[in-house]
């Protein structure tokens, strides 16, 4: 279950890999990236085990990766 501070390192996830993806990151690495961010939130914020660590940090960043693309796919109409 995602509680409340899961949601805000999914919003800060999200936020980072935009500002990221502004500054010239190209937009195939996005995923990629937000998968490392959320890997490395997991490992050194979540769960001081490292395997949940790892586990909760791949939700978080695949997390951040749908609310990324969700809207933007929706807006744009590829959502069929």
């Amino acid at each position: 279950m995602i509680g409340f501070d899961d949601a805000v390192l999914i919003a800060v996830i999200t936020g980072l890999v935009e500002l990221i993806k502004r500054s010239g990151l190209p937009k195939r690495f996005v995923p990629l990236l937000a998968l490392a961010l959320g890997i490395a939130a997991g490992v050194f914020y979540v769960s001081h085990d490292l395997a949940q660590g790892i586990l909760s940090g791949i939700v978080l960043g695949l997390s951040a990766v749908g609310l990324y693309s969700g809207p933007k796919n929706l807006v744009r109409g590829d959502g069929k």
